[in-house]
């Protein structure tokens, strides 16, 4: 389970493969629902990249 603002390295990534291998935070505050198809929300990763959907075995938290 992840929480709002949590850094994460992101090691797969169906919505956006750039984003694959960089850090970037959660920004859900609670845990997705059928509207994401129960991918979380992760952002601050690039300039160039805008924030992207992930499944948590795509993702792996660093704090």
């Amino acid at each position: 389970m992840f929480r709002g603002g949590q850094k994460v390295l992101i090691i797969a990534c169906e919505d956006d493969p750039r984003a694959i291998g960089k850090t970037g935070r959660i920004l859900d505050e609670v845990p997705p629902g059928p509207l994401t198809n129960g991918r979380w929300t992760v952002h601050r990763i690039s300039i160039w990249i805008a924030p992207v959907l992930c499944h948590a075995h795509e993702l792996k938290p660093l704090d």
